[in-house]
This record gives structure tokens, C-alpha cells and sequence, in this order.
């Protein structure tokens, strides 16, 4: 049973084309059964990444190796936030209509994840360089990873807590805003867009196409005002 453990990681470790081939068939299994459950807890991404962790541990696959292997799919990411404009192009005339709620909406939101993560690196006594790697938690990995790499931090990890939070705001994200009795479709996909990025508003986009297209506008203006306000936050003391 060993050799056959062995032969099969070492197939993994020197063809190429089976790291994404088991990512993709990861996600795919992830999507048969969220059908097959309705539940929230198999949500694709959370379900695929686990499956993919689980693969890599057991033949024994470092991560620069399945990075570089998997590196189509991550050059796929930016792309694919791009193509959040779609929706946003068709609600045009309402986002003309709410453009100040939307500034003001991004630029709170903003503020509240970086202090959050202040407050929690202060409270747990991290060294600078964590809590710039936990900074850009909450915007899209193409410009979180920058940020982290900018300033020191490790953009590994950096990428592993921007999919743990937009995983968990595509699953409880709806949840909350319905026990805050937050019922309006640019409200939520505000509240969506600024707090869990590109994981988020595919759930936003499936609620309905406004929340999608101000979920989707969110995770562009919220980028940028963290790009605008790294420089100040990487300067408070930690």
C-alpha cells in the first residue's frame, strides 16, 4: 500500500497537468454535491479547497510545486473580476442615481476591516509583518496579494484568509444581513462586495442581478481606498 502511495505522489510531483486536473475535479465533485444537499455547509470553493489540501498532504506535495502547477487558474482570478462589470453596466443608471451611498458605503467599510484588523493584531500581540499579511483580508486577491507583497507580508497566507473570508461570506453573508433586517438589494450587495469580495458576490449575483452589479462595483471601489489607506494603516503601531 506504501508503494502505491509513493508511485501515485511521485505521478503528481513530476506530471504537471494532474494538479489542476484534481482542483478542477475537486470544484466539480464540490458543485454535485451542493446540488445533491442544498446545504450551505458544501459550498463549492470551501469543499473543493479542503478536497485539494487533503490531496496535497497525502502525496505529500509541497506548495510551490502545486502553485506553480495550478498557475492557470490563479492567472484566471483577474479576468475574472473584470467581468464583474457586466452586471454593474446594466444597473448604470441606478448606480449614477446612488453613487454617494456607494462611496460612503466602501469608504466605512474599509475603515471597519482595517481597524478590525488592527484591533485583533493588538490584542494577539502580532508582529508587524502578520498583520500586514491579515491587512487585505476582505478585497480581491488580485490586489490583496500585491498589498501584502508590497509591504512584507506573506502573500500566501494572505491568499488562504482571503478565500476563508470570502467562503464564509458567500455562506452566512445573506444570513446576517437577514437578521439585520437589511432587505434592500443595493444595501446587500454593498454589504456584500465590501466584506467578502469576488466569493461573496457570486452569491450576490445569485440572489439577483443589482445585488450582483453593486456587490461587483464594491469590490473595485473597496480596493482601491485599501491601496489609499495601506500606506496609514502599515504606519499604526502593532
Amino acid at each position: 500500500m506504501t508503494a502505491f502511495w509513493n508511485a501515485v505522489a511521485t505521478l503528481f510531483r513530476e506530471n504537471h497537468d494532474l494538479s489542476l486536473t484534481a482542483t478542477v475535479g475537486g470544484y466539480l465533485l464540490a458543485l454535485f454535491l451542493q446540488k445533491r444537499f442544498k446545504s450551505p455547509l458544501f459550498n463549492p470553493v470551501l469543499v473543493a479547497l479542503f478536497l485539494t489540501l487533503i490531496a496535497l498532504w497525502l502525496f505529500d506535495i509541497d506548495y510551490e510545486s502545486y502553485s506553480r502547477d495550478a498557475a492557470p487558474l490563479t492567472f484566471l482570478i483577474t479576468p475574472t473580476t473584470i467581468c464583474l462589470a457586466i452586471p454593474l453596466y446594466r444597473q448604470f443608471e441606478l448606480v449614477k442615481r446612488n453613487w454617494l451611498a456607494i462611496l460612503a458605503a466602501c469608504s466605512v467599510g474599509t475603515f471597519v476591516n482595517i481597524l478590525l484588523v488592527w484591533i485583533v493584531a493588538r490584542a494577539f500581540q502580532m508582529e508587524y509583518v502578520e498583520y500586514m499579511t491579515l491587512l487585505s483580508k476582505s478585497i480581491t486577491m488580485a490586489i490583496g496579494a500585491g498589498i501584502t507583497q508590497e509591504y512584507g507580508g506573506y502573500v500566501a497566507i494572505t491568499c488562504a484568509v482571503i478565500t476563508i473570508t470570502g467562503v464564509t461570506g458567500n455562506m452566512c453573508g445573506t444570513f446576517f444581513l437577514r437578521k439585520c433586517g437589511i432587505v434592500s438589494p443595493i444595501a446587500q450587495g454593498l454589504a456584500i462586495g465590501v466584506s467578502s469580495h469576488a466569493f461573496g458576490t457570486a452569491r450576490a449575483l445569485e440572489i439577483g442581478e443589482t445585488e450582483g452589479a453593486f456587490s461587483g462595483l464594491a469590490i473595485a471601489i473597496t480596493g482601491v481606498f485599501t491601496v489609499l489607506a495601506a500606506p496609514i494603516a502599515a504606519a499604526l503601531p502593532v
